[in-house]
């Protein structure tokens, strides 16, 4: 009766005052996401008129008609949830008299349905709803749905669209995103022949919460797993679940058990058919952040019993290799900037700073403790000005972006170039120094006293010392590029603890001082010094840029050349054989400089081997590849035959060729080298490899060279090495859509492996190596870096037992 009366009391009101003209202010479109291979979410979006307002499907009683979707029923689908809409407004209806909640210029609504049928290409549905602006409401309107799902597209990471629940806090902003902060994946336990474990692994992003099996009435929606158990499989006891924490939680208001950053359910089954292959299951579950909760989620899961850990085994998740990784990177970028910050001491800019900074704070002061004050202030002062500045690098470029450059050609060009530069100033050939201006207008600001001078004068010593601390900063930005993320910053902040550290020590041991030695001509050679290695690590970089482009101007043989002629001329010249523009006139050299001296020139006839193909292993990372080389099996020597002393390969399959120097059958293609394998019945091993990347080298020329290691690569396992910063150009028959990056194309060969190991593995760090069988799934869990060789041989020996078993 209630939406009878309504609705003749609209029609009356529209017939006198509108002169029959016909309103349509809200027009509908359907479009359909596809989220899985079985599941859909159903989109109905209006579009409202200026002026117009669509209600909610939730409104008060006498209130307007609510917006109702219906949905044809149908055994090829059902419904999961309920439609969703977005957050809308909720204010003083003038029409109505009541809060209501109504959308303005647009809404959008989804609802999500699981196919039961793959056929299934249509969905019908239906939308009932009132409009109304300001003065006047519209009778109720009917509007048929159709969902076309072969009309899909992938749902975005990111979108502006944020849909109500029961559970989302009114505070909320307007724009949001569709999250998906939980992801799930399946492992298999094997116990004994007939028992396994089904381990179910959750990863979490920051700030959610995943909610225990066991939660209070009244509280969220549990986690719940189903499995799908065809005959011959029973479960044994239940699922468990990790210990979790157990506190107030801010939505519901009441005590609850939640995961966070990760959690593992695990349960026992026993098999008594052989003919079981795989067990499938659901998980349900609901996830939260402080403020908010998402509708409940359902996602399928899938047990593979052929591809199964034994039970007892202590491996570390792939996850947690990375994350261990990138602390030991972290730590390694520190301990490099602090060493730099040291050696950055002893250069001409910064050494005589010392006596002359401390001396000026302890005799302005008024005691002692006032000028160790001060001077542990300048300390700080260093401290945070090269932070800032390493901070700036990582929000100009982004954390992940860094990562990204420092594989890339002209990354490796620009840097190249500048450490050129740095080289040849340190050499003596010319100063680099920021405008005299800038330091003029610092020392005026330095000049005002208090901690703002004391500032001041710490960002004095930064300009003034460019000249000699520019390449220390250069060069350590350019090696926390590999790792990303804030490892400028962490180098930085090393650098500059080094730096500040003799600052606050002497001002507060003025004695120490007596022991420094005087400044002289040495400073200078610690410079040049300085400028040979700065010009030994460019033409690292140029050999990036020249793997990465395969332009094979820079092989193996010539980069180590250029080397042993720079550490040749740096022997000469410690040896005072050599002598450049800034240098003191030379009567003897002193016990530390031929010392040095004798060091580098081992160092260089240490290096002359490596043009007949010694491998160098004590430098292993910095010369190109043996098999990027003119002479892959060492100058002068040419290999009869093709085949290997330890596997007769015969003719070189379709796609393989021979690793040099020690024969390694490898395929750069996967699909070639996968149907090698089959046609072999051999495990497969992928390396996901780059050419600039140093660990990779080192892995090769380290690890892989052992006999027993050597043996299972050559005669045990197919290898297939995908380089994922191959800049050389797919054919055009093999350009493809990005599936990680929606409209863009992959256009590369590096861009096809790289996409292949995020999406199927979840990394993107190399090396990466995985062992698989004939049909693509993994023997044992992947490993990254490995350099313990033991290690490695028994992950090698395990993953090839697990595929002959």
């Amino acid at each position: 009766m209630k939406h009878l009366f309504l609705t003749l009391c609209s029609s009356l009101l529209i017939v006198f005052t509108v002169k029959a003209q016909v309103f349509e202010p809200v027009k509908w479109q359907t479009s359909v996401e596809k989220v899985s291979d079985n599941e859909y979410d159903l989109i109905a979006t209006a579009t409202i008129d200026s002026g117009w307002h669509l209600y909610s499907q939730n409104v008060p009683d006498d209130g307007p008609i609510p917006t109702t979707f219906t949905y044809t029923k149908s055994s090829d689908y059902e419904l999961n949830g309920t439609t969703v809409e977005e957050k809308g407004h909720t204010v003083d209806d003038p029409v109505f008299q009541m809060k209501i909640k109504f959308f303005e210029d647009k809404a959008e609504f989804r609802q999500r349905i699981k196919i039961l049928n793959n056929e299934l290409s249509l969905v019908k549905g239906e939308v009932e709803y009132m409009a109304c602006d300001d003065e006047k409401c519209l009778p109720p309107d009917y509007v048929d749905l159709n969902f076309k799902l072969n009309e899909t597209k992938n749902p975005q990471s990111v979108t502006d669209d944020i849909y109500d629940n029961p559970f989302q806090s009114e505070d909320a902003n307007e724009v949001s995103q569709i999250l998906e902060p939980v992801k799930w994946q399946t492992v298999v336990e094997k116990i004994s022949d007939s028992s396994y474990i089904l381990v179910s692994k959750a990863s979490i992003d920051k700030g959610w919460k995943l909610y225990s099996q066991s939660v209070p009435e009244d509280g969220p929606i549990p986690t719940e797993f189903i499995y799908n158990l065809p005959e011959g499989v029973e479960l044994v006891g239940i699922t468990s679940e990790e210990k979790g924490k157990e506190v107030d939680d801010k939505v519901f208001q009441m005590k609850i058990k939640f995961f966070k950053n990760k959690a593992e359910f695990r349960q026992q089954i026993k098999v008594t058919s052989d003919a079981v292959k795989s067990i499938s299951g659901e998980v349900g579950f609901m996830a939260c952040d402080d403020e908010k909760c998402l509708t409940p989620s359902y996602v399928d899961l899938n047990f593979d019993l052929r591809n199964y850990i034994k039970a007892d085994a202590n491996s570390v998740t792939s996850d947690e290799d990375e994350k261990k990784q990138k602390k030991e990177g972290l730590w390694t970028i520190f301990i490099l900037g602090l060493g730099a910050g040291f050696i950055a001491l002893f250069t001409p800019c910064v050494f005589p700073l010392i006596p002359m900074t401390v001396s000026f704070f302890t005799k302005q002061s008024k005691n002692k403790s006032e000028g160790i004050k001060n001077a542990i202030i300048y300390g700080i002062s260093i401290i945070v000005i090269y932070v800032v500045l390493g901070t700036a690098v990582v929000a100009i470029f982004g954390a992940s972006a860094i990562n990204e450059f420092s594989t890339g050609v002209t990354f490796n060009l620009v840097f190249f170039a500048i450490l050129m530069v740095f080289a040849i100033s340190f050499l003596g050939a010319f100063e680099i120094m920021l405008p005299n201006s800038w330091a003029n207008k610092i020392d005026r600001k330095a000049d005002r006293g208090g901690y703002t001078g004391i500032f001041f004068m710490a960002l004095a010593l930064a300009i003034v010392s460019f000249s000699c601390t520019g390449p220390f900063v250069g060069n350590i930005i350019v090696l926390s590029a590999s790792e990303g993320g804030i490892a400028p910053m962490i180098g930085m902040l090393g650098f500059s603890l080094a730096l500040a550290l003799p600052f606050a020590l002497f001002a507060a041991f003025p004695g120490w001082m007596n022991s420094l030695p005087k400044s002289g001509g040495w400073l200078n050679t610690v410079k040049v010094v300085l400028g040979f290695l700065e010009l030994a690590l460019a033409f690292k970089f140029l050999s990036n840029a020249d793997l990465v482009s395969q332009w094979h101007i820079l092989e193996r043989e010539v980069f180590i050349a250029i080397w042993i002629a720079i550490f040749g001329a740096l022997s000469l010249y410690l040896f005072g054989k050599i002598q450049l523009p800034h240098d003191s006139p030379l009567k003897n050299i002193s016990v530390g400089r031929l010392l040095l001296g004798l060091l580098t020139l081992s160092f260089t006839i240490y290096m002359i081997p490596g043009l007949w193909g010694a491998p160098l292993n004590l430098i292993s990372a910095f010369p190109p590849p043996l098999d990027y080389s003119e002479s892959p099996y060492g100058v002068g020597y040419t290999k009869i035959g093709g085949g290997s002393s330890n596997a007769d390969h015969g003719d070189l399959p379709d796609g393989g060729h021979l690793l040099a120097p020690h024969d390694i059958l490898a395929f750069n293609d996967y699909d070639k080298g996968l149907a090698y394998a089959k046609k072999v019945g051999k495990p497969i091993m992928i390396d996901f490899t780059g050419w600039a990347c140093v660990n990779c080298r080192k892995m090769e020329q380290n690890v892989w060279v052992k006999p027993n290691v050597l043996s299972k690569l050559k005669n045990e396992v197919v290898l297939i090495s995908l380089y994922v910063d191959d800049k050389r150009k797919l054919p055009e028959s093999e350009v493809m859509d990005s599936k990680l990056k929606p409209g863009k194309k992959l256009k590369y060969i590096g861009q096809k492996w790289s996409e292949l190991q995020t999406i199927k593995y979840k990394t993107n760090t190399q090396p990466y190596y995985v062992l698989m069988d004939l049909d693509e799934n993994n023997l044992i869990d992947p490993v990254g870096y490995t350099p313990n060789v033991d290690e490695y041989l028994d992950w090698l020996s395990e993953g090839i037992a697990n595929f002959e078993r």
